[in-house]
């Protein structure tokens, strides 16, 4: 497990640091650099993949886009030479400091220094000096990393790094309206693989009585929905003018009369599309190993992200995969969250009074939970008032 972030140079990140558990939630205002945390992580995933181009961070769900904009550069505060990224866990830790001429950029960013450590063995150390010796566009980890066995804690967290991505639903492509740029299992970044996710999700249900019970938990959060599955037969379903895919999701209406109760995702409410993206990704073992799912609350209601953030901790404990990032404005979403549990953490984030974004751990403390009991508050309402920050100034 990725246990340890630090960034600097970063868009809104300087010197900026995180302890993450197995679920993270990240909460703040419009702008206060919550997607700068997960495309930090997909630069140093790419990285990790040694090379970082627009493909390579597209591939990962990052937004492409000219080194002046991916530099930091505040006002009142030096700005540092170079892009520094690192991640570690128990066993191992990865980190590399990167440069693109902000005037002059080039297809590929350099890799000016690059580490890698299992335990206290350097694996690879690659310093400034060394740059007639490498390709500087190239990273040294991901080419040692083939030599390594399968139990290599240097191995295992490069891995994780590697397969890292962005997921963020967008309902047309849930809907099969439009194609998926970045197909990546198990959903696709934007949810065009949806269908075949949860066909394979089904087929392993069959064997597995945590999947099944899962499937169960969602459509117990259907209230229209009598099943659902998935057909290949569109032609039956869609309308001749609708794009049509090989496979697509099929619901039945438990209230319409029978053999007229049969709608697709294209004629579904968009809010269910959204929580079997999400429990997809939560179950499918296709799915990375280490991930972030931005605006996870987008297109549901209240009451049903609460269940949904519960119910996904309780998927991703209990199989203890994958390590989950997830960004929300609803709060509602922290409601479902047991922050007694040190595996699943909050994080408020906010700008300085330089602009630089910081991420303060929530947790429990016995002043909040005092607020919370003598009112009769729920965590989101303390939310909402402003104890626990992440709120805009408006």
């Amino acid at each position: 497990m990725i246990e340890t972030i630090h960034v600097n140079g970063f868009k809104s990140l300087r010197d900026f640091k995180l302890k993450l558990g197995a679920v993270n939630v990240f909460i703040g205002a419009n702008g206060s650099g919550k997607s700068n945390i997960l495309e930090a992580i997909g630069v140093l995933s790419a990285a990790a993949g040694g090379r970082i181009d627009d493909e390579s961070l597209m591939r990962r769900g990052v937004r492409p886009g000219l080194p002046s904009l991916y530099k930091s550069s505040f006002k009142k505060d030096r700005t540092p030479p170079h892009i520094s990224l690192a991640a570690g866990s128990s066993k191992a830790e990865f980190g590399v400091s990167l440069l693109n001429p902000l005037k002059d950029p080039k297809p590929a960013w350099e890799f000016k220094t690059e580490y890698l450590k299992a335990g206290s063995e350097m694996v690879v150390s690659r310093g400034v000096r060394h740059k007639k010796d490498y390709d500087p566009s190239l990273g040294l980890a991901a080419l040692k990393a083939v030599d390594f066995g399968s139990g290599n804690p240097a191995g295992v967290l490069l891995k994780a790094l590697q397969n890292y991505a962005i997921y963020s639903p967008y309902t047309t492509i849930l809907r099969g309206v439009e194609p998926d740029p970045q197909t990546r299992e198990p959903v696709g970044l934007a949810g065009g693989r949806l269908a075949t996710a949860l066909n394979e999700l089904q087929a392993l249900a069959d064997e597995n009585e945590q999947v099944e019970m899962a499937l169960d938990d969602i459509l117990s959060c259907m209230d229209w929905v009598e099943r659902f599955d998935t057909s290949t037969g569109a032609n039956e379903l869609l309308s001749p003018s609708i794009p049509r895919p090989k496979r697509i999701v099929r619901f039945t209406d438990r209230y319409m009369v029978k053999d007229r109760n049969t709608l697709t995702a294209f004629d579904a409410s968009e809010g269910v599309l959204y929580m079997l993206f999400a429990a997809a990704i939560a179950l499918s073992p296709r799915s990375p190993a280490f991930l972030a799912i931005d605006n996870l609350d987008h297109a549901l209601n209240p009451r049903l992200v609460r269940k949904l953030s519960s119910l996904l901790c309780e998927w991703i404990l209990d199989k203890a995969s994958p390590q989950i990032i997830f960004t929300s404005h609803n709060p509602a979403v922290i409601d479902g969250l047991d922050l007694q549990n040190e595996r699943i953490r909050l994080f408020a984030v906010d700008r300085d009074n330089l602009g630089r974004s910081r991420a303060q751990r929530v947790k429990m403390s016995p002043e909040l939970a005092k607020l919370a009991d003598e009112n009769d508050w729920p965590l989101s309402r303390l939310w909402m008032m402003g104890h626990i920050g992440g709120m805009p100034n408006v």
